[in-house]
């Protein structure tokens, strides 16, 4: 290597030298330590508020749910007081002397039907199936009874009316049902109908 190569690369590792010296100047990292320490109290600061946020919303969450279960019928309850007043007022006006029956009876179908609109306000809807093919999803069966002028299976009797909420069922209602063609038989005479076959026995073809 010559004497000018030795003298150029000389040059260029002092001039490296003094760019790490800079780098390194105090001066310079304390500002970058300063910047950083800055940022990170920022984000700190910003983690404690989030953290406060999310636990007030925790406690709010929790408040409103807790009042959804105390006064959530709240609005329904307002509603039925008219009629619990109008019952009362019927039974007051029974216990009086000489009270009119009719008047009675007119008080309590007043009163009957203010129920059936508060009901019917909250999306209560009546299940009364007279007449109307069995459905074990809305009714609950007592008992069958022979019917031949109906087809099977239809609700003769509806012993309690049911109720469903939005579509929700909330109590199914209890039917008499219809047996149909066997209850037709159950109910004919016997003989009635047949022919006797040879023999003596019953012409199933009859």
């Amino acid at each position: 290597m010559s004497d000018e190569d030795k003298s150029q690369e000389q040059a260029r590792e002092a001039g490296d030298g003094e760019g790490s010296q800079a780098a390194l100047d105090p001066q310079t990292l304390h500002a970058e330590l300063e910047e950083t320490r800055a940022r990170a109290e920022e984000n700190y600061e910003r983690l404690l508020r989030l953290q406060a946020e999310m636990d007030n919303l925790r406690k709010r969450t929790a408040r409103e749910l807790e009042n959804a279960h105390k006064y959530g019928l709240e609005k329904f309850i307002a509603e039925l007081l008219p009629v619990r007043d109008s019952m009362e007022m019927g039974v007051r006006a029974a216990r009086e002397e000489g009270a009119e029956i009719g008047k009675i009876r007119e008080g309590m179908e007043l009163t009957l039907k203010m129920l059936d609109t508060v009901l019917e306000k909250f999306g209560v809807e009546e299940i009364d199936p007279q007449g109307q093919r069995f459905d074990p999803e809305w009714h609950q069966a007592m008992s069958t009874q022979p019917a031949p002028e109906v087809e099977p299976n239809t609700v003769l009797t509806v012993v309690q009316k049911g109720y469903r909420l939005n579509d929700r069922l909330v109590r199914p209602a209890l039917v008499i049902v219809s047996t149909g063609g066997k209850a037709k038989a159950a109910e004919a005479p016997a003989g009635a109908g047949e022919e006797q076959a040879p023999g003596g026995g019953i012409d199933e073809q009859a």
